[in-house]
């Protein structure tokens, strides 16, 4: 789901432009100057949204996954977007961490794949905090 929200964890970046119907990666090689290009570019937009360094940026918020509509990110990709979302909700960061927390998924079966957030899921029940 796209967000752009500033109360909002923003999911990584969709080639189908979040389009289930179109579902698919950008095809770009990493040696493609123009992806090189896009990702630099993320890279210093989500710097600069989070206030934090470029090179504290996660790779999976300036790069698409395979099939371009995963919802998930590592839980360090969620934690650089805390402050963010703490101050434009108006609540203080540790509520918002212990929301995040509440959230990591575990590796599939206990050991496939990494521990990650459903960013959808996330930002929903932060919705739910102000009810």
């Amino acid at each position: 789901q796209p967000c752009t929200d500033a109360r909002y964890l923003q999911p990584r970046p969709s080639a189908a432009s979040y389009d289930p119907m179109a579902a698919a990666g950008s095809n770009m090689a990493r040696s493609n100057p123009d992806l090189r290009k896009r990702i630099a570019e993320l890279t210093l937009a989500v710097a600069e949204r989070e206030g934090i360094a470029p090179a504290q940026v996660p790779a999976e918020l300036v790069t698409q996954s395979g099939g371009g509509l995963d919802p998930h990110l590592s839980p360090p990709a969620a934690q650089v977007q805390v402050a963010r979302v703490a101050k434009a909700r108006g609540i203080d960061i540790a509520t918002v961490e212990r929301v995040v927390a509440r959230h990591i998924e575990a590796p599939q079966f206990g050991v496939l794949g990494q521990p990650r957030v459903n960013v959808l899921q996330l930002n929903l029940a932060l919705d739910a905090l102000a009810r």
